[in-house]
Order: structure tokens, then sequence, then C-alpha cells
């Protein structure tokens, strides 16, 4: 097994059994769906003063805590809340005046009901080959320094996989390999729910 099919193996051993099946077979391809794209922080809303946060991250399986998924993808998440312009400093740490903003990254098959029924793609397989789909639900709960009432956001993604001769999904990006997959999910995931909470008239951090 080459270096790269071992760091695949690695990842999506995290996540459903199903998945990873498809990841080791050698001729998996991985999709990030094309329906949530990235939103650019110059869209976001800024506010009038910035003060610290305090970021929590977990990645979830099922709604199960996965320690090791969280420890891969965190240290990206909260470089991107830094870099988002919407506080003075981030940070896994708390510090004084600070806020907390709790980000959960909750791993669901498109095939259950809850994911399913909120989930819209425009995704069109061939009738040869096969294909697996995860869902994911990013979740942004931010509670503010000064007590205010917490502001929850959430965003919907999904990664596609298909193996043989499955034809390409539609309204999908083709990824490198199934990590790169997986940092591209997140990092437009957690955009739309930094978008969502700048632009709420309750954001004053």
């Amino acid at each position: 097994m080459t270096t790269t099919m071992r760091g695949l193996a690695s990842w999506w051993r995290l996540v459903l059994a199903s998945f990873l099946a498809v990841a080791l077979s050698g001729c998996a391809t991985a999709y990030v769906d094309g329906g949530t794209p990235e939103v650019p922080k110059s869209q976001f809303n800024q506010p009038a003063k910035l003060e610290p946060v305090q970021v929590l991250f977990e990645f979830q399986t099922k709604g199960v805590a996965n320690a090791k998924a969280t420890e891969m993808l965190k240290a990206r998440v909260i470089t991107q809340v830094q870099d988002s312009g919407l506080f003075k400093v981030a940070s896994e740490q708390p510090a004084a005046n600070a806020g907390m903003l709790s980000i959960a990254l909750n791993n669901v098959p498109l095939s259950d009901d809850a994911f399913s029924k909120g989930f819209l793609t425009g995704l069109t397989f061939g009738l040869a080959g096969s294909k697996v789909s995860d869902g994911y639900v990013c979740t942004a709960k931010f509670s503010p320094a000064n007590g205010g009432a917490p502001i929850t956001k959430s965003a919907r993604h999904a990664i596609h996989t298909t193996l043989g001769a499955a034809a390409t999904p539609g309204n999908a990006i083709k990824a490198d390999n199934h990590t790169e997959a997986a940092f591209t999910m997140t990092r437009q995931v957690v955009s739309q729910v930094l978008n969502d909470l700048s632009k709420d008239p309750n954001f004053k951090p």
C-alpha cells in the first residue's frame, strides 16, 4: 500500500465503515459537493469592535465525539476563525473578556432521515459502478462575554465517493484525495456558519 493510500485509510477509519471500504479499494474518487461553496471573508459583516474569542471544536460521527478527527481538523478551524476578521484573537484557551465559539462538525449518513429531510443536492449517478455519500452538519454556537443570549447557526455539506465505473457526480468538485476533500469540506462549511453569524443582528462580540 502506498503512502497516499495509508493516509486515506487513516482518515476514513474515523468515519463510516462503508466509506472506509470504498476508500481502501484503490480506485475510489472523492468529490466535494458543490452546494456549499466557501464564503470569502470579504462578504462577512465586520463588527464595530473586535474582541477575543475562545474556540472549542469537536468532530462527531453520528453525534458521538471523534477525538482523532477532532485533532486532525481543530487547528485548521481555529486558524480559520482567527483569519475571519470577526474577532481580535481566536484561541483554544480562555482569555479575559473573551466570548466562546463552539463549533461541532457532525458526520451523518445521507440515508439518515434526520439529515436527508433538510439536505438538497443535484447529484446524478450512472447505473454502473457504485457511490457512497457522507453528509456533514456544522453547528456553531457563539456565547458573548457580556452574558448575552447565545447565537446558533448551522450549515450542511457532503462528500461523495465513486467506485469503479460510476458516473461523475453532478454539482460536485473532484478532490485530489479523500484527505483534501475533508479539508475542503470543513473550510467551506465553517465559512458558511461564520458568514451567517456575522450577519446576525445580535452578533456583538
